[in-house]
């Protein structure tokens, strides 16, 4: 009892302390002084909601790796037989180098990110190469060991430019509006299809299990055959499905076990069954180990032995080669893609998170510091690309450290903090075998699919747009293709029925035409202000008046009725609303 009681002042006088110092006040901990001093905010518990966020993300620095590695990274392929070179063993080796630079470049960029967001911000998000995004990057714009439209050198000039791009839409305050343009059906689509793709590539055998694969007869069967029964030419399985010993071993350890511990909310669920399935994998002398005796065995398993050492990065460091006339449609599109989904997922996530951590304001719906955090994340982005990684973005993750209690900035230093000590561990992050992280990919992409309920089903023009987003993401395995299909369907859609109403004045529209998610080109809120600046100088700095609006439409005339245009465009169920007070610039 008394060591309880003294333990427990020790840490009362240790929060107190450091809440009293220039720590204290520039995180803005409880006892700091600071005018803006967040209320039961405290050193230690700040630090245990940073070490919370950590080990709940920590996958994604083996798995962003062996993701990216898939790309061939900086390595060239010269077997004209074999456009992979997958039996090549100087390729495989250069493989396995860029692997340990891209283990060292996540932990850094992931350090670097966290630690400039939390001091600039204050905001309890850690940063890190963002899931999805790195798929996208590495199987459909690069390609398979460099098969992709863009080579791996030049899709990092477009991941450099997007963070710049970013930072100019920061500035002038257009990215957070132009979220809220695309149709909402649209962008929680978009969200579902990446962890359906994420899924497809867990139970491939190149990044995952080796569930499935395909053939020059099936687009997709089922594999999971010892590495003996694999087709050297397509991939698939000549016999011995479902017979993989580390298949097994993965779903068992790595998805049952990880599966069964996120029941029971265990922060470290991921990890630890990464973890299980790597211990299982290391020794020599079983049949399914990660080291066999071969040359490129034996020198994956010379690396693991120095458990902790520092890998500079030799391959993938300044690797951006700025020649973008050698493929600048596929080119384009990659960039847009990658900008298209960073505004939504780091948006979408930083908006998420500072709601959770209560510091959204109630009338603005912003949070605090938000043109910095997103320049922040911006310049994360590019330098990040120096490194060799794919875009960088918030993690939902944080959440985790937000629940133990982090609130300040203080968490997210902390997180990146220990992504730095982890860059000396190299050696244990680079030794995680594909089917060890496969299963993460599926429960993640299981995490993401949560959202599909938010789609509006009941109105087909906004369902049928989503479905088919949702559907092409994982099936042509690329995000801009699905993303693009789904935003021509809603056009061509909803623009026909419009169309049909306009010239029937209203008299034929669709039967659950009620049901419509509401959408204009004129978002509700404070538009950009340069866009203010437009209608004159005192526009940009007009102060706020109160109008009564409701919540689906534009300001009504002055008889208080909606006007001619707003009627064609929204349904009879919606058009009387209680009106509330809010607060608006004006158009």
């Amino acid at each position: 009892m008394d060591c309880a009681k003294s333990a427990k002042n020790t840490i009362s006088v240790l929060n107190h302390a450091v809440g009293r110092s220039i720590v204290g006040r520039i995180f803005r901990l409880e006892g700091s002084g600071h005018e803006k001093a967040i209320p039961n905010s405290y050193f230690l518990t700040e630090v245990r909601a940073g070490i919370t966020t950590f080990f709940t993300m920590a996958y994604i620095i083996s798995v962003n790796a062996l993701v990216l590695t898939d790309s061939g990274g900086t390595c060239v392929c010269t077997d004209a037989k074999d456009p992979t070179c997958a039996s090549d063993p100087n390729y495989n080796a250069c493989l396995n180098a860029v692997n340990r630079d891209l283990i060292t470049a996540t932990s850094a960029i992931s350090c670097l990110a966290s630690v400039m967001f939390g001091l600039f911000t204050n905001l309890p998000v850690a940063f890190a190469p963002g899931m999805g995004l790195n798929a996208y990057f590495a199987y459909q714009v690069v390609g398979y060991h460099g098969t992709g439209p863009v080579p791996y050198r030049l899709a990092l000039a477009a991941v450099f430019i997007e963070g710049f791009i970013f930072v100019f839409l920061a500035l002038i305050g257009m990215r957070q509006w132009l979220v809220k343009l695309l149709p909402t059906s649209i962008k929680i689509a978009s969200a579902v299809g990446i962890g359906l793709f994420l899924a497809e590539i867990g139970l491939s055998g190149s990044a995952g299990i080796g569930a499935i694969s395909g053939d020059t007869t099936n687009p997709v069967t089922i594999a999971g055959c010892p590495a003996e029964f694999i087709d050297a030419t397509t991939g698939a399985c000549t016999s011995h499905q479902m017979r993989s010993i580390s298949m097994w071993i993965g779903i068992l350890c790595g998805g049952i076990l990880t599966a069964f511990l996120m029941c029971y909310r265990v922060k470290s669920a991921i990890i630890i069954g990464i973890l299980v399935v790597s211990i299982i994998s290391w020794p020599r002398s079983t049949s399914f180990t990660y080291f066999p005796h071969t040359p490129e065995g034996d020198d994956l398993f010379d690396f693991f032995k120095n458990v902790v050492t520092f890998h500079p990065i030799q391959n993938t460091l300044n690797a951006i080669d700025w020649n973008i006339g050698a493929a600048p449609g596929q080119f384009a599109l990659a960039l847009f893609t990658f900008l298209y989904v960073d505004i939504i997922d780091c948006t979408g996530t930083l908006y998420s998170m500072a709601r959770y951590a209560g510091v959204v304001d109630k009338e603005t719906g912003d949070f605090p510091r938000s043109t910095i955090a997103y320049c922040t994340d911006a310049f994360s982005i590019s330098i990040g690309a120096l490194f060799g990684t794919s875009s960088v973005t918030a993690f939902i993750e944080s959440g985790a450290g937000i629940a133990e209690g982090g609130k300040t900035g203080l968490t997210a230093v902390t997180t990146g903090l220990c992504f730095f000590i982890s860059i000396f561990f190299a050696p244990i992050f680079a030794s995680i075998p594909p089917w060890a992280t496969g299963c993460t990919l599926i429960l993640v992409g299981c995490m993401m699919m949560r959202q599909v309920v938010s789609i509006n089903w009941k109105y087909i023009g906004d369902a049928v747009p989503a479905f088919v987003t949702l559907l092409f993401i994982p099936f042509s395995y690329s995000i801009a293709y699905g993303v693009i299909a789904g935003l021509m369907t809603y056009i061509i859609l909803n623009g026909l029925t419009y169309l049909v109403k306009l010239v029937t004045r209203g008299h034929i529209v669709p039967d659950d035409y009620d049901n419509k998610e509401y959408w204009t080109y004129k978002p509700s809120g404070e538009l950009p202000w340069f866009i203010r600046g437009l209608s004159g100088p005192r526009e940009i700095f007009r102060p706020t008046e109160k109008s009564y609006v409701n919540k689906h439409t534009s300001p009504p005339d002055s008889s208080g009725s909606l006007s001619s245009f707003d009627r064609q465009l929204i349904p009879e169920s919606m058009q009387k609303p209680e009106p509330v007070v809010i607060q608006h610039y004006k158009y």
